[in-house]
């Protein structure tokens, strides 16, 4: 009927352009075998998003490095420690005394070789990143930018001079007491105290109503100058009222290596042991730097007029190395992560799909077995009344 029989009851009868089909080299299943399944087109997106956000994480990771802290024991035994201190008192300097004194007895006259400026004490104390001790801290690095590798390295080519001393505006009322100093790499004290007070000046002693030891930290570092690197006390502001007041200053100091280069380590450390070393330029290097860095705790209060006021710092040598190097891998362990993050998300993708597509028919077979349940007798009672009437149309037909 209609041409059917004469093929056969054959479906491939039913093909279109069957000759065009014939030259295709992959076979398709027809189309009454296959049934549409549900949209996955923004389960699709969500993978690719997913996939350029992970990549773009490899690679930015790739380009930043991976940063790595170690300690170890000092091996070397370390004979000198410069330090460099900028700091503004609010005190004349003809009335103050400058003095730094080391465990090995050793007494500098630190007075005679850092430079002091007047100034006044007005022009302190403004700009960005002024700050009290433990306060205000918000808008500051925190440790792990401190330990960016490149950020130091960078900070460290820069100039290594100290900024002059405004030009005085107002009463010259304070002092800038700044430079670099050397001493021995061992615990040790410096201090700034009034004239005539802690140390006999031949019989000269200052008023009590001019001291006044409100001061501001602009630098204070261990090791070679990098004015650039940021330290716990830079950019510190405290001030007073009384003129007896003590502000104390406990530092740990802990050499620091900075590198941007993992295979030079071995080398680094065989010149940290030995200052003599015929590479010991290395850490002048745009790879390589030596520095301190220190942790510090404070306590300031008034005393009485037995006690010598002024400004104190205690600091002691940690006998350990931290060294921070930062290193990348290479291209072909890029190319493998990414890899490894599409398939993975792609494969994990596919089979969260598989589950939430069983579970939609799973839920909807029984969705449909409920249907037919509750419809049953009433298809049973009419269809054996509509049977009966088609299958009389039926045998008239073949009749």
């Amino acid at each position: 009927m209609n041409g059917f029989a004469e093929h056969g009851l054959s479906e491939d009868s039913f093909e279109q352009n069957k000759g065009i089909a014939a030259f295709d080299a992959f076979p398709k299943t027809k189309q009454t075998y296959l049934t549409q399944g549900r949209n996955s087109s923004a389960w699709t997106v969500t993978l690719i998003l997913t996939c350029l956000y992970l990549a773009w994480s490899e690679i930015s990771r790739f380009f930043t490095g991976t940063t790595t802290q170690n300690f170890s024991v000092e091996k070397g035994v370390g004979h000198d420690l410069q330090i460099n201190l900028d700091i503004v008192v609010s005190m004349k300097c003809a009335d103050l005394h400058v003095n730094m004194q080391d465990a090995a007895g050793d007494r500098t006259l630190a007075g005679d070789l850092l430079r002091k400026d007047a100034t006044s004490w007005s022009q302190w104390g403004k700009g960005r990143g002024i700050h009290k001790l433990g306060e205000g801290e918000q808008d500051l690095p925190g440790w792990e930018e401190l330990w960016d590798v490149h950020e130091q390295l960078g900070q460290a080519r820069k100039r290594k001079k100290f900024p002059k001393t405004p030009k005085v505006r107002g009463p010259s009322d304070s002092c800038r007491i700044y430079g670099s100093l050397d001493g021995n790499k061992v615990q040790g004290d410096f201090h700034i105290t009034a004239r005539g007070h802690g140390y006999m000046e031949f019989g000269e002693h200052l008023d009590h109503s001019a001291f006044n030891f409100s001061h501001q930290i602009n630098e204070l570092s261990f090791g070679p100058f990098y004015p650039n690197l940021v330290n716990p006390l830079d950019n510190t502001i405290t001030t007073t009222d009384s003129h007896f007041y003590k502000y104390q200053y406990y530092l740990s100091i802990v050499p620091t290596i900075y590198t941007d280069a993992a295979y030079l380590l071995p080398l680094l450390e065989a010149v940290n042991r030995n200052k003599d070393h015929p590479a010991k330029s290395v850490f002048n290097s745009a790879h390589a730097v030596k520095t301190n860095q220190y942790a510090v705790t404070s306590q300031s209060h008034v005393v009485s007029e037995n006690w010598v006021p002024g400004v104190f710092f205690k600091f002691d040598i940690e006998p350990i190395t931290l060294t921070i190097a930062e290193e990348w891998g290479g291209v072909l362990a890029l190319l493998v992560r990414l890899v490894n993050v599409v398939s993975g998300v792609m494969v994990a993708g596919g089979w969260i799909w598989q589950m939430y597509d069983w579970g939609m028919e799973v839920y909807g077979r029984r969705n449909r077995s409920r249907g037919r349940g509750g419809s049953l007798g009433v298809l049973g009672a009419g269809g054996y009344g509509g049977g009966g009437g088609y299958g009389g149309g039926e045998k008239m037909a073949y009749d």
